[in-house]
């Protein structure tokens, strides 16, 4: 087989390369996944990322693990990771926030020239269809539809004003002139037409019928890729694995990698391109030595506070609480809306731990039911939680092999709490976090909380060591820039090889201050227009 472009991904990047790419009807465009279609129901229905996220049973979901941490005690943290077209879209909680703009200016700062935030918000605007309508910081006419929670939770509402008796001001858009405050987040899902109410993942998006009909566009899924081929210095074509078959996709023009933070970087690695010991370490030739693959990942390491509710307007499983659920379930496939179209994470707040920040540097994420363990613990009553995390963590990790074999998964390093300031900073917000749970606005609902304890500096940092784990944003480990450890140019190139690019959240020098969906989805909404310009 051979093609223009080999996209090996059908994440939210390589939906979006996929799509536009094959607007060229000159141009043949081949895109590889190795999950499935990232169609059915447990997609499309919002409320049933919780039978996703845990991993049990592993439904469209990698569900890797991290190695031992040593700042979590030694615990494995777990990584849910999206299987299917759609990648990590078809399995999130679909909250649509792209981060500061600040952040993004820091990017061109670091050797990105091109990445500032008045170059990345055009190609922000060009992916969203936003029900609010176009204007100066929103798109209405782009494929990723983003809407308004149909019927967010009374206590969602409580949660804001709450956020309000701690001095945390609402804001109406968290992408928009001013990030910081509280509210509600905006989602990922279809607000118009037959799909109303059903999650809008990158796959829905941008693989709608009509583009997956385009005789130049070839979806091929659960197809490994095994390796990029490189020959004289160039990426001529992957060598894939399908149905036990292995053959070799051409690439006339490029290979595209957008495998994600974890994926991206196992590819390179298979493929002889990375740091020379990791590559020895597993016998691998080295075709191009790069020391920064795999390093640098960064994640928003995440705490939990739960507490049960007195009433019953809110998620629980017991008895009571599935049949209500059922009854949403069938409202939900009656006209899209109602508890079943929740996010569950309806509420939010991007705050500064100091007055002295420049910016907000921690976000809450406020969700209407018990979260433990990534729903891989089922408290069966009334409940609701709160999500605090660190937006710009200071410490590193690192992605590499645990075997040559591709269907291994890789061995994923965060390296949690390595900088002691990540720690310092992450308690800040707990209590900044705990303050808001307990002002008055909660207390029809607030009972008793799931993991109490003294309160003391000591008791908070051993709960955090504990408890705390990833709120699912790996990004960096081929990171974009100019210096001895970037990965790609500004132009998503792979330095020192033609013809191979990487388009995904691993080339993000730094976490934004955020969730990174759109951004990822912008990321490649921009390396598109610049692949298609190089080609014309």
């Amino acid at each position: 087989m051979e093609f223009d472009y080999v996209i090996v991904g059908g994440g939210s990047a390589g939906c979006v390369l996929a799509a536009r790419l094959s607007e060229n009807a000159k141009a043949k465009v081949c895109l590889i996944e190795a999950g499935g279609e990232g169609r059915d129901i447990f997609v499309r229905a919002p409320a049933l990322v919780a039978a996703m996220v845990s991993g049990r049973p592993r439904i469209n979901n990698w569900a890797f693990h991290t190695e031992p941490q040593k700042g979590l005690n030694g615990r494995r943290g777990f990584q849910p990771r999206g299987k299917g077209l759609g990648g990590s879209s078809a399995i999130n909680a679909m909250l649509y926030a792209r981060g500061h703009a600040r952040d993004y200016d820091e990017w061109a700062d670091m050797g990105c020239a091109g990445w500032d935030w008045d170059s990345v918000l055009p190609y922000f605007k060009k992916a969203e269809g936003n029900v609010r309508g176009a204007d100066a910081y929103h798109g209405a006419d782009g494929p990723l539809q983003v809407a308004e929670q149909s019927e967010p939770r009374a206590i969602t509402h409580a949660f804001v004003e709450a956020a309000a008796c701690q001095q945390v001001r609402q804001t109406d858009d968290f992408n928009g002139p001013r990030q910081e405050g509280a509210g509600l987040y905006q989602v990922t899902q279809f607000h118009a037409g037959p799909h109303r109410g059903e999650r809008c993942s990158a796959a829905a998006a941008y693989l709608s019928p009509t583009v997956r009909q385009r005789p130049n566009l070839a979806i091929l899924t659960k197809t490994i890729a095994m390796k990029v081929v490189i020959e004289g210095g160039r990426a001529t074509g992957v060598v894939i694995d399908r149905a036990g078959r292995r053959e070799v996709v051409e690439a006339r023009r490029e290979v595209v990698l957008s495998g994600g933070a974890f994926g991206s970087p196992q590819v390179l690695l298979l493929s002889g391109i990375g740091p020379r010991d990791e590559l020895a370490r597993h016998g691998i030739e080295v075709e191009h030595e790069l020391p920064g693959v795999g390093r640098n990942l960064q994640d928003h390491l995440d705490y939990v506070l739960s507490y049960r509710s007195k009433r019953d307007d809110v998620v629980g499983l017991g008895p009571k609480g599935l049949m209500q659920l059922a009854a949403a379930g069938l409202r939900w496939r009656r006209d899209g809306t109602g508890m079943f179209a929740s996010p569950f994470a309806e509420g939010g707040a991007f705050l500064r731990s100091t007055p002295d920040v420049d910016r907000p540097d921690l976000q809450l994420h406020f969700v209407v039911g018990i979260v433990d363990q990534h729903m891989r613990k089922i408290h069966f009553r009334y409940g609701f939680s709160c999500h605090v995390c660190v937006l710009r963590p200071f410490s590193r990790g690192h992605v590499g092999l645990q075997s040559t074999n591709p269907r291994k998964p890789p061995r994923i390093d965060p390296n949690y709490l390595d900088d002691p300031r990540d720690l310092e900073l992450l308690k800040l917000g707990a209590r900044k976090m705990q303050a808001i749970l307990t002002a008055p606005p909660l207390d029809p609902w607030r009972d008793a909380q799931l993991y109490p304890h003294d309160g003391s500096d000591a008791a908070l940092e051993a709960d955090i060591r504990n408890r705390a784990d990833t709120i699912y944003h790996p990004v960096g480990t081929a990171k974009m820039g100019t210096d001895d450890m970037a990965v790609v140019d500004p132009s998503c190139r792979v330095h020192g090889l033609k013809g191979l690019r990487v388009v995904d959240a691993s080339v993000m020098p730094r976490l934004i201050g955020g969730n990174t969906n759109a951004p990822t989805i912008m990321i490649a909404e921009k390396a598109a227009a610049m692949i298609r310009a190089a080609a014309s």
